[in-house]
């Protein structure tokens, strides 16, 4: 895949081995952690160990984003119980791939693994610079705005 601008390539995949997990966590540490200010306590939790985390890496393997699905158990409480339903989460793009494409091919890729598994629909919590973002990809925003980790968020839904 290249970006709108065609400068850059880079894949998608399913991050299934240890290295690429590791390459997912540090995508996350570099924006929420560093350029966001989330405290590291929250940027991590147990439902990391079961969820799907796909990444985006540069044709020179250097790591450009990354998100995950959570889904069953671990995704009803987000959901309000509804087991159909995966919940989008943790999707973060390096500075200086922004505005390649890598966010929506993440969103793809996430809904893809959701599709896999028999879900109807995909929730998120986007921040809410970002509902424009995913409004674009068919995402609807409902409910009102609420505070995670000290950053507005709304929660949006897009059926599959």
């Amino acid at each position: 895949m290249t970006g709108p601008s065609g400068t850059r390539a880079y894949t998608v995949r399913v991050a299934d081995d240890l290295a690429d997990r590791e390459a997912c966590f540090a995508v996350r540490k570099e924006v929420f952690v560093g350029e966001q200010g989330v405290p590291e306590d929250l940027e991590y939790d147990a439902l990391d160990a079961g969820a799907v985390h796909v990444l985006a890496v540069g044709e020179d393997g250097v790591p450009l984003g990354t998100g995950r699905l959570l889904f069953g158990e671990a995704a009803a409480a987000r959901t309000d119980g509804d087991l159909s339903v995966g919940s989008l989460g943790r999707l973060a793009v390096t500075r200086e791939a922004r505005g390649l494409g890598v966010g929506a091919a993440l969103v793809r890729a996430i809904e893809e693994a959701a599709r896999a598994r028999g879900l109807a629909a995909v929730d998120l919590h986007a921040q809410t610079h970002a509902l424009g973002f995913y409004e674009r990809l068919g995402y609807a925003a409902y409910g009102p705005e609420f505070p995670d980790a000290g950053i507005a968020h709304r929660s949006m839904r897009r059926s599959l």
